[in-house]
């Protein structure tokens, strides 16, 4: 059972992270808004970077530190969840 537990916990921050990683490269390149993957994508990484952009300060650059500070806020809590299991 813990074996399975922590395979989840691990899929959970992996993907966690892969969405994190998405979200960065469509602001990079022109997509299509009212696609509902990418809508899917927004919403779900949107609820881990808001809280931490209401937090850091946009540098002068405009340069969005909130990606980063998030992979490596759920590497974090992955570590922790999975010593924990």
């Amino acid at each position: 059972m813990s074996n399975l537990l922590y395979h989840l916990i691990n899929t959970i921050f992996n993907v966690l992270q892969i969405i994190i990683i998405v979200r960065v490269i469509l602001s990079w390149i022109s997509h299509d808004p009212y696609n509902q993957i990418i809508q899917i994508i927004y919403q779900i990484s949107d609820r881990i970077l808001k809280p931490i952009r209401n937090i850091l300060p946009i540098t002068g650059m405009g340069f969005d530190f909130s990606p980063i500070v998030a992979f490596f806020l759920l590497g974090l809590l992955k570590k922790i969840f999975l010593s924990v299991v």
